[in-house]
């Protein structure tokens, strides 16, 4: 008799933990579709703008040698929820700042508490792939563009009816703690390893210094997350300016690559398990490759959006796959490769801009390309998971 997805423990654990990923998701773009009026209220320049988003990354940055110790005495489950409820009360926080300096307070401790969600949720999603040898990585990585997609809609709605940040971010933290709540319920309780919990005995929470394999997941980290977050913040300017699409036309190039890459990963997890996690990662950065290439080559509207679409596709699968692999090395593992995560998404659009300025942008987009290529190489040094047997 076939078990109800409710009574299922599989299942349970997978809802539980795509609530974690779509709360970060949410939670992220609900504040980030705000800023222009963050910027009116408190009479902030461009550059000062600028500052306060680099604030969040270098808190998540920062969070990197408090994540592993945390992990360790809270365990995964309690540090995703604590972090998920800190969010919720940051964002509030956030909403009433009275000045600039605060604010920029506010957004640091924002991004350590997303740096601890993002390594505990994906330590959450390692230890139910394990547990029930049933890939659902991609999946869950999938809600985290659902909570972005989710928090857009509600922005939208709440701008046309009030102008109010506060009101706005009210209304998300209840939404942010219904989603907590959802998860509570089923989270896994015991997700470290033995042998990770064996080790952090022993060495009683000393740091080492990271394996050779390690900092081969952390550079295909960085490079993955080049290329994922590079064609967010400038392919709707390459079509405008170097393939000459229409403004209607333009912002066609994230919508290709954002629709592709949520589709893929619902996909993504069937492709691990029938070819293993290795395979999809080199395939999908050649893919991603070989399509940028492709379109900085031929030029035009439609080899451009062809060439999205394979960025998309073939990156899809790329950070859920070196998630996994990171987790089964360890919390501090995890937490050094999210890291490099965040660092790839804070510094590859300044090294492309800077590269589009001395030169052009097909040329920094080609950067990007490499990039995709750079993570084809790291990933034929990664231990990757075996082949599973089931996905769902």
């Amino acid at each position: 008799m076939p078990v109800s997805p409710l009574h299922d423990p599989f299942h349970r654990g997978q809802l539980a933990i795509a609530a974690l990923f779509c709360s970060l998701g949410f939670q992220y773009a609900t504040w980030a579709s705000r800023i222009p009026a963050i910027k009116a209220e408190l009479g902030l320049t461009a550059a000062e703008v600028g500052v306060l988003l680099m604030a969040a990354g270098i808190g998540a940055v920062a969070s990197f040698p408090l994540v592993p110790v945390l992990m360790r005495r809270l365990g995964s489950a309690r540090l995703a929820l604590l972090s998920t409820l800190c969010l919720t009360v940051l964002l509030l926080a956030l909403a009433v700042a009275p000045d600039y300096p605060l604010a920029l307070l506010v957004m640091v401790a924002d991004g350590v508490f997303v740096g601890c969600l993002n390594v505990a949720m994906n330590a959450q999603g390692t230890a139910l792939e394990t547990r029930y040898e049933r890939n659902t990585m991609a999946r869950l990585h999938a809600t985290f563009s659902a909570g972005s997609l989710l928090a857009a809609l509600l922005a939208s709605g709440l701008n046309a009816a009030t102008s109010s940040v506060a009101a706005h971010f009210g209304v998300a933290a209840v939404l942010l703690v219904l989603l907590a709540a959802v998860a509570r319920s089923g989270l896994l309780q015991e997700d470290a390893p033995a042998e990770e919990e064996s080790k952090a005995k022993k060495t009683r929470g000393a740091w080492s210094l990271p394996s050779r394999v390690t900092l081969w997941m952390c550079c295909a980290m960085a490079f993955g997350t080049v290329t994922e977050g590079a064609m967010n913040d400038w392919s709707a300017l390459y079509m405008r300016e170097i393939a000459k699409a229409s403004a209607e036309l333009a912002p066609m190039g994230i919508a290709v690559v954002s629709g592709m890459m949520v589709v893929a990963r619902l996909f993504a997890d069937g492709w691990r398990s029938r070819w293993g996690d290795g395979r999809v990662v080199l395939s999908g950065s050649a893919l991603a490759a070989a399509g940028l290439a492709f379109a900085l080559v031929s030029g035009g509207v439609a080899p451009a959006l062809i060439g999205f679409a394979c960025v998309g596709l073939g990156c899809a699968a790329v950070t859920p796959c070196v998630y996994v692999a990171a987790a089964k090395q360890g919390s501090q593992a995890l937490a050094l490769v999210a890291a490099m995560g965040t660092t790839g998404l804070l510094a590859g659009p300044p090294v492309i801009g800077f590269v589009a300025n001395a030169s052009s942008l097909v040329w920094g987009l080609a950067v990007v390309a490499a990039a995709a290529v750079v993570v084809s190489v790291c990933s034929t040094r990664i231990r990757w998971t075996p082949v599973s047997a089931d996905v769902t």
